[in-house]
């Protein structure tokens, strides 16, 4: 789907990838066409600082000089499931538990994309949280940046307290004002 408003037009389409290191990526629009330079500060100010390959993303565009260039992001959904079982973590967690545990403001203390974990901290709490990496693209995020600021629904699991959904800041505020 394409819009047109004020010389920008707004696609829908899917994120081909994107490197937070390099500070792009690209995206393919459902309708065809070149490929969409997605810019690390056009996906910041959305409130992300990645977002995970195959994520179906909705953003306005503009032609460039350079070629077709994001001007704006509007939404992001994370990447549709892949055939397999559910994270082995969870596997003997009620379905329930995960998909009603709260919202919980919290920052993240590192992470590390090539050993494919880290830890959060909730504000107020002093545990750290667990966060897999699988649950970060599911979430439609690839990769977490120390202090970065997100909203996580957190279950008690195998591994101690555990990530079970992962949202930008912005979102996660926009989720608890919206519900």
């Amino acid at each position: 789907m394409n819009t047109e408003t004020d010389g920008a037009r707004r696609v829908h389409g899917h994120v081909k990838w994107f490197d937070p290191v390099k500070g792009f990526g690209f995206v393919v629009a459902e309708s065809g066409g070149p490929d969409i330079l997605l810019h690390a500060n056009v996906l910041r100010n959305f409130g992300q600082s990645s977002v995970a390959d195959g994520a179906f993303i909705e953003i306005s565009v503009q032609e460039t000089g350079r070629g077709v260039q994001a001007t704006e992001v509007h939404r992001v959904d994370p990447p549709k499931p892949g055939e397999g079982s559910a994270l082995a973590d969870f596997e003997e967690i009620d379905p329930e538990l995960i998909r009603n545990a709260p919202l919980e403001p919290a920052r993240v203390k590192w992470f590390d994309k090539a050993k494919g974990f880290g830890f959060a901290n909730v504000f107020g709490l002093g545990e750290d949280v667990f966060v897999h990496i699988e649950v970060l693209r599911r979430s439609g995020l690839s990769d977490l940046q120390p202090g970065e600021a997100v909203g996580l629904r957190v279950i008690d699991g195998k591994r101690g307290r555990m990530a079970t959904e992962i949202l930008a800041w912005e979102a996660a505020l926009k989720f608890t004002v919206d519900a």
